[in-house]
């Protein structure tokens, strides 16, 4: 880039240096993207659970309520 109109050896390494500036970006942009979506996936994952759980107490609370017992003797 700036080596071809400016001819000079700084020029040249910083030609040389945004080149692998910009390989690093991408590197770092595809890095997060899987991050991004592996929490997507725990995301849905959570969601899942969260209301399979919500179900898990509302049956507890069935089982535990006395109004629900009933009397075994009668």
């Amino acid at each position: 880039m700036f080596s071809n109109f400016l001819k000079s050896e700084r020029a040249l390494v910083m030609s040389v240096r945004i080149i692998e500036i910009f390989v690093k970006l991408r590197e770092v942009l595809l890095s997060n993207k899987d991050i991004l979506l592996k929490v997507e996936r725990l995301e849905r994952k959570v969601v899942t659970n969260d209301v399979d759980i919500k179900l898990m107490f509302e049956y507890i609370k069935e089982l535990l309520d006395p109004k629900n017992k009933t009397d075994a003797r009668n």
